[in-house]
C-alpha cells in the first residue's frame, strides 16, 4: 500500500509482503487444542469502545538484507511467537458477545490465530525512528488493522516490517478491553525471552517447558502453585521461562464492590445508538477520542532526564511553598513523583502552546492495582486490565499561569495520596457522567504508557530498541510516557501529538522553561 503524506513528509512506499496467521505452537499434551473462555471484568468494560492500543518497536540493524531478514530473522520471530502464544491463549482468540452472557467474553478455539503481517518500506529508517517533529500519518504504513465488527473484535495484530539494509520495526496493536500495557509489555517479554534463548525444536513442536506453563496457568486458574518437579526437556538449552512472564488468568481476584461494571456497559450502549448508530452490543470501537483524527496532526517525542526532574522537583516545591504561605496554610504536603512532574509540566506547556485559557482541561489517567494492598491481592502477572482511572480537572488558564505547574502538581497528588483513603473506584460512576457531560471544546486528554514497562529492554536477539514509539496517541488524544532509552538515568520519555505550529511553540517552551525556572 502507499501512504498518502502532505508535501512535508517524504515518500513512503510500503509494500505488503505477506499476510499470514500465526496459531499457538499445537501439540497433543497442551491447551491450544481446547476452548477457552474468559470473561471481561469491570476493569476492562471501561475501555470497551477505546481505539486499540498502538506502538511500534524500531530496531536499527544494518545487516538486515532481505536474504537475512527473509531466511533468518523473519523465521525466528515467527516461530518463537507461535510458542510464546501457548501461554498467552487469549491473544489469538475473540473478543465476542453472547447473546445470553449479559457481558463480552474473550473466546479461544482450536486453530484460532493471530494476524501478522509481513511488510517493506522504502522510507529513510532515521526518519521514523527519531524523536523530530513529523507528520502524525507517517507511522500509520508501519501499523496493521485490528479486525473489528458489530460481532467480534480481534485481540491482537502485529506487523514486521523490513527498512532494507538498515532495520526493522515490530508492531503491536492490541485491544484495550482485553488487556492494558502491564499484560502487553509482559507478553512481549515472554516473546523476547523465548525468541532470545530458545532454539527451537526441529519438529516445530513447543519445547516441554512451555506445555508444562501452558498446563499450570489453565489448569490452575487460580493461581494455586503446582509441583514443581523440574522433569520438563531442556535439551534444547533453555532455563524455564521466569515465573512473572507466565500469566494468571484467575479472575476471582477482581471484586466490582462498587457495582461499576453494568455502568460501564450502558454508558457503551447508549453510545453505540447515539455515535455509532449501532446496536446496543455492537463491539464496533470508536474511531478516535479526540474532536478530530490524525489529519493535519504532527507527532514529537521529547526527554526529561533525572537531572531535569530534580530541578522540577525543587522549583515546584518552591512555588508550592509560596503559595502555601499566601494562604497561611503550611500543613499540606506535595506527592512529586516522577508521574506527577512530568504530567504537570508536560500539560502546562500544552496548554501554553495552545493559548485559549477559556476553555477546560479534563485529563485522565490510571493507576496499577497490580501492586497495591488489596483484599485479596491481584498478582503481578495478571492478564487483563488492572487499572484505576482517576481525572484532574481544571480551566485551562490555571494551567497557563506562573506557579501553573505547581498549581496542576498539586491537584495531581491531593488524587493520587486520597486514593489510598477513598478507594481506588470513588467516583468512577459519578466519572462517566462527567465524560458524557463534558461542554464542547474542552481538552480531553489522557496518558498512555509507563515508564515501569521496560520497552526499551526488549532485545529479541539483533539488539535493543533504537526507539519506541507509542502511535495511538494520535486518536485517544493522549500523551505518551515511556522510560529513557538508556534505562539507567531515571529519565522519560514524552511523545504527543499537536497542530504543527502548537507544536514548534511547545518545543520551545519545554526546552527554555526548564532552563527558566
Amino acid at each position: 500500500m502507499t501512504s498518502s503524506f502532505s508535501s512535508m513528509a517524504p515518500p513512503n512506499s510500503v509494500k505488503i509482503l505477506e499476510l499470514c496467521q500465526v496459531a499457538p505452537a499445537c501439540s497433543s499434551n497442551n491447551q491450544s487444542n481446547t476452548e477457552f473462555t474468559l470473561p471481561l471484568t469491570f476493569m476492562d468494560t471501561l475501555w470497551l469502545k477505546f481505539p486499540p492500543a498502538e506502538s511500534i518497536f524500531f530496531y536499527e540493524l544494518t545487516e538486515s538484507s532481505p536474504t537475512v531478514f527473509k531466511s533468518i530473522i523473519l523465521p525466528k520471530l515467527k516461530k518463537s511467537l507461535s510458542h510464546a502464544l501457548v501461554n498467552f491463549l487469549p491473544l489469538a482468540g475473540n473478543l465476542i458477545w453472547p447473546q445470553d452472557s449479559p457481558i463480552p467474553i474473550i473466546l479461544y478455539t482450536p486453530n484460532d490465530a493471530v494476524s501478522l503481517t509481513i511488510a517493506e518500506s522504502s522510507a529513510e529508517f532515521g526518519r521514523p525512528s527519531s524523536n523530530e517533529i513529523r507528520e502524525a500519518i507517517e507511522s500509520h504504513p508501519y501499523i496493521p488493522e485490528l479486525c473489528i465488527s458489530d460481532t467480534k473484535a480481534s485481540v491482537l495484530a502485529l506487523q514486521i516490517t523490513l527498512f532494507p539494509n538498515k532495520g526493522f520495526s515490530i508492531s503491536f496493536v492490541t485491544h484495550h478491553a482485553v488487556l492494558d500495557g502491564k499484560t502487553t509489555a509482559m507478553f512481549i517479554k515472554a516473546w523476547v525471552y523465548i525468541c532470545k534463548h530458545q532454539e527451537l525444536e526441529k519438529n516445530d513442536q513447543p519445547p516441554l517447558f512451555l506445555l508444562k506453563n501452558a498446563l499450570s496457568v489453565l489448569e490452575h486458574p487460580t493461581g494455586n502453585e503446582v509441583d514443581d518437579d523440574n522433569d520438563f526437556d531442556t535439551s534444547s538449552g533453555s532455563d524455564i521461562v521466569p515465573d512473572e512472564l507466565i500469566p494468571s488468568f484467575d479472575r476471582s481476584v477482581i471484586k466490582d464492590v462498587a457495582g461499576i461494571e453494568m455502568a460501564h456497559l450502558n454508558y457503551w450502549s447508549v453510545m453505540n445508538e447515539l455515535v455509532l448508530k449501532s446496536d446496543r452490543r455492537s463491539l464496533k470501537v470508536l474511531p478516535n477520542m479526540g474532536e478530530s483524527g490524525p489529519s493535519g496532526l504532527v507527532r514529537a517525542t521529547f526527554g526529561l532526564s533525572r537531572e531535569d526532574i530534580k530541578f522540577l522537583r525543587k522549583k515546584v516545591q518552591s512555588q508550592f511553598d509560596s503559595i502555601l504561605k499566601e494562604e497561611q496554610n503550611h500543613s499540606k504536603e506535595m506527592h512529586l513523583s516522577t508521574f506527577v512532574l512530568t504530567c504537570a509540566y508536560t500539560l502546562a506547556s500544552m496548554m501554553k502552546a495552545i493559548g485559549d485559557g477559556s476553555k477546560k482541561v479534563f485529563f485522565l489517567f490510571s493507576v496499577d492495582l497490580r501492586s497495591r494492598s488489596l483484599d485479596p491481592p491481584i498478582p503481578n502477572n495478571y492478564f487483563g486490565n488492572c487499572i484505576a482511572g482517576q481525572h484532574v480537572a481544571a480551566e485551562a488558564r490555571i494551567f497557563m499561569e506562573e506557579n501553573g505547574v505547581a498549581m496542576i502538581a498539586e491537584r495531581f497528588s491531593e488524587i493520587i495520596k486520597g486514593m489510598e483513603i477513598r478507594g481506588f473506584f470513588e467516583g468512577a460512576k459519578e466519572r462517566l457522567v462527567d465524560l458524557a457531560s463534558l461542554e464542547p471544546g474542552t481538552h480531553c486528554l489522557g496518558v498512555a504508557g509507563s515508564t515501569r514497562f521496560d520497552f526499551y529492554r526488549s532485545d529479541f536477539g539483533w539488539g535493543e530498541p533504537k526507539k519506541v514509539e507509542i502511535a495511538s496517541i494520535d486518536r485517544t488524544n493522549s500523551i505518551s510516557l515511556l522510560e529513557s532509552r538508556d534505562g539507567i538515568t531515571g529519565g522519560v520519555e514524552i511523545g504527543l501529538v499537536l497542530k504543527r505550529h502548537e507544536m514548534e511553540t511547545f518545543a520551545s517552551l519545554f526546552v527554555n522553561g526548564l532552563k527558566d525556572y
